[in-house]
């Protein structure tokens, strides 16, 4: 390497939601890939390639530009549209990460915190598994097959039917279950598949080289530099805890899978006048299942997140013996079931409906638990920006179970009819289900009041915005349509900052209804149309009409939800769409629910790090790290992993950036305002754009005197407001895209080069790889932190100024 090139400044590019092509982000039809690969990589152009080689001065004051292309970690296959699937799990996840900050106090309510959310993530596993056996087992086994006229429409089932096969060996009830018995644990086994791949790919792979956590974790000068979780060793490496979950939420659906077989067979057996040998084995696997529930609850409670160091150790035998064990007893449970009973006979529904009110009740719990400990850390550290005044992760968590009743109330419900038609020949599915469905359009009716009130405030804004885009220009010709068209597009901005109301009312409805449906069940143990009957003719017409209603949304609403899965298969441009909901949902490691899609952070931000490690070590130079919308909290995140004197090196540029707006109000914990101000003084400058159009970018809003050093005055949107010799053509209004072709995108990028300071010294030539920061000496002696601890602030700040 020429001493020459010793200057050389690059800007890596960071894309953001959605994703592009690499020929758009460096503005050239010729790029090469330099590193990586078809998964994630960085290109350059091609007369780029060799641009460290060459003296600095061939490039001028202009940096060397790469583009870091990360979409294909979320959307660049099309069988993972088929992860809308595992929405609930992946809602769930989040609420783990949206606690309020405690900035190191109450330990012991932060692991509770967590705690409560993986139990939130354990019933959901439940509930799935439990809707599939109440669609295979009991409606289509039980019910339908065991009911003539039914196994008459439906010949596939005839081989089941006593009626059909005329009393075939498949025919008892006990031997109908245990085939049908093999859906649910078909799926089982493909989620397990699916987390165990993903697991493999993500969480997994091992740490660069120097990144065990043994380090001092400090900056070199005794003073310690790591205010946010983020930049912690084990944060971007949950392979223990995964697997852990994995393990147990496997286990919870074989047993599941068991307990509904097993016990059917068992209630069968304890009756007079049954076999002896049958009669004792009951209880036995009543207590296995009990034991075995009980060993799954231990292992999810049992230990959170390890992130103070990089946890290499793997319960194998757990890992191993506990799904294994829950798919032998299931097994069992089969072979028990299978036995003869030649007096058994399916009437009514199979007994154990009531594992839905169970469960609905106990996630209703889980929440209100889960709110009030909320509401203590919040109380510890107030944060007056965020969202739901520290609630948004209960609000979360009850929208999870209420996606998770949906959906499994829907196909329940759907499969009904199928079966069954408008005869009702067959019982259909558990009460619940149908009281659950019912509340749909009530809790539709709210939202379009919501709607309603969201739709007068926006007009109300448009005005307030129309007279202040007319003061803008009042050298410009009036221009009615214009106006409309830019105080239309800031007031739809707004709206977003509106989202945390929204979701409290929907979440609140949510929880007062499903404890009604609860209710009305438990006490009538009928469906809502026959509960109503000899009501007055408005409250029955009225019921009537919600169980009509609900069911046929619930119903409609899962076929658009696969058939929109369907379609992102075959479209790409659909499954862009789609993958834009997993760039914002999948960024937070899995450390609830292991089913859930996988973490594209845990990949992407080790590849930044290295990226701009490995680069300033080898050529000294300078590097703007350029983050649009989501890239920018990749950049943020990447920032944090490197050593503080590689840190000293960046530059950070932000533009249509969700860090305070959205990441900051519903993620406090990590991305508050303790974590950005340290972040902009850990960076050697760093400057934020945004615009009054863009719904998802926003300020920086750093407290006290800094902010202003960030934050840039609001971008003008549309860059002209009328035709002028520059713009002749009318300017079109940008919104969250094409900052780069606002000319202060390059005047921010020029004052950021002339502010980065080519003095600081390099990394010490020991270190061998990217080093993400580690324990400090204290920390090493406390030992690791878990479940996301807020991490120990620094004592005082570098004084730096980013002006």
């Amino acid at each position: 390497m020429k001493d020459t090139a010793a200057q050389n400044t690059l800007e890596l590019l960071v894309h953001g939601v959605g994703g592009t092509t690499p020929e758009e982000m460096l503005d050239d039809p010729r790029t090469v890939r330099v590193t990586g690969d078809d998964t994630a990589a960085v290109f350059r152009r091609i007369d780029d390639v060799d641009a460290e080689e060459r003296p600095a001065a061939e490039h001028g004051e202009a940096p060397v530009p790469e583009a870091y292309v990360w979409c294909n970690l979320t959307s660049g296959n099309g069988s993972r549209a088929l992860w809308l699937l595992l929405l609930p799990f992946m809602v769930v996840n989040l609420a783990h990460w949206m606690r309020p900050t405690s900035e190191g106090r109450r330990p012991r309510t932060v692991r509770l915190y967590g705690l409560l959310v993986r139990l939130a993530g354990l019933s959901l596993t439940v509930l799935l598994v439990a809707a599939a056996c109440e669609v295979a087992l009991d409606l289509a086994a039980w019910q339908c097959a065991g009911t003539p006229a039914c196994a008459e429409r439906h010949t596939w089932l005839g081989f089941l039917s006593p009626s059909g096969s005329g009393d075939g060996w498949w025919s008892e009830p006990g031997r109908r279950l245990a085939l049908a018995a093999l859906v649910p644990s078909a799926l089982t086994g493909l989620l397990w598949y699916l987390s165990h791949r993903t697991w493999s790919a993500y969480e997994s792979q091992p740490p660069p080289p120097g990144s065990d956590g043994e380090g001092t974790g400090t900056d070199g000068e005794g003073g310690e530099t790591y205010h946010s979780a983020l930049g912690r060793p084990g944060f971007w490496y949950g392979r223990r805890l995964v697997a852990r979950l994995r393990a147990a939420h496997t286990a919870a659906a074989f047993l599941t899978v068991a307990a509904a077989v097993g016990t059917a067979a068992a209630r069968e057996d304890r009756r007079p006048g049954g076999p002896a040998l049958l009669d004792a084995l009951a209880p036995l696997f009543t207590l296995a299942y009990v034991a075995g529930a009980l060993v799954v609850v231990w292992v999810v409670c049992r230990r959170g997140r390890t992130e103070n160091r990089l946890d290499h150790e793997l319960d194998r035998a757990l890992v191993r013996r506990l799904p294994v064990g829950s798919l032998v007893l299931l097994a069992l449970s089969l072979v028990y079931a299978c036995s003869s009973r030649p007096e058994w006979r399916s009437a009514g529904r199979l007994p154990g409906d009531r594992v839905f009110g169970a469960l609905t009740l106990t996630q209703c719990l889980l929440v209100v638990a889960l709110a009030v400990v909320a509401h203590v850390l919040h109380r510890t550290r107030p944060h007056p920006r965020a969202a739901l005044r520290g609630l948004a992760g209960p609000a979360v968590a009850m929208l999870a179970c209420a996606l998770g009743g949906v959906m499994s109330g829907g196909v329940a419900q759907r499969v009904s009819d199928w079966l069954d038609g408008t005869r009702r020949t067959l019982p259909g599915p558990p009460v619940l289900l149908t009281w659950q469905a019912s509340v749909i359009p009530p809790l539709l009716l709210l939202l379009l009041v919501v709607v309603a009130l969201l739709a007068r405030r926006t007009l109300r804004v448009r005005r307030a915005e129309a007279a202040e885009v007319e003061r803008e220009h009042p050298a410009e010709p009036a221009d009615a349509a214009r106006t409309r068209r830019i105080a239309t597009a800031r007031a739809m901005a707004g709206l977003t900052d509106l989202a945390p109301r929204v979701l409290g009312i929907v979440a609140v409805a949510t929880l007062l209804l499903g404890a009604a449906s609860l209710l009305g069940a438990e006490l009538t143990e009928e469906v809502p149309g026959d509960a109503a009957e000899g009501a007055p003719a408005a409250l029955q017409g009225a019921a009537d009409t919600t169980q009509a209603c609900g069911s046929w949304l619930i119903g409609v609403g899962f076929l658009l939800f696969v058939t929109w899965g369907r379609r992102a298969y075959k479209d790409p441009s659909a499954r862009r769409t789609i993958g834009i909901l997993w760039d914002v949902g999948t960024f937070w490691p899995r450390a609830a629910h292991p089913f859930a899609p996988p973490c594209y952070a845990e990949r992407a931000v080790p590849d930044l790090t290295w990226r701009m490690a490995t680069w300033t070590r080898a050529t000294g130079g300078r590097l703007v790290l350029s983050g649009h919308s989501q890239g920018s909290v990749l950049a943020a995140a990447a920032a944090w992993q490197l050593g503080p004197s590689a840190r000293r090196r960046v530059a950070l540029l932000t533009y249509g950036s969700p860090l305070e707006r959205l990441y900051g109000r519903w993620f406090p914990a990590h991305f508050g305002p303790a974590a950005l101000s340290a972040l902009h003084r850990e960076v050697d400058c760093w400057r934020n754009l945004y615009r009054l159009t863009d719904p998802i970018g926003g300020p920086v809003r750093l407290p006290g005197d800094c902010g202003p050093e960030v934050d840039r005055a609001p971008l003008k949107d549309p860059l002209a407001y009328g035709r002028t010799a520059l713009h002749p053509l009318p300017a079109p209004i940008l919104g969250h895209s094409d900052y780069q072709a606002d000319p202060a995108f390059a005047e921010e990028r020029r004052l950021l080069l002339a502010r980065l300071r080519p003095e600081v010294p390099g990394p010490r030539p020991i270190e061998e790889g990217p080093r993400p920061v580690g324990k400090t000496p204290s920390a090493l002696r406390r030992g690791p932190v878990e479940e996301g601890d807020d991490p120990p602030q620094a004592p005082g700040s570098s004084g730096r100024s980013s002006g």
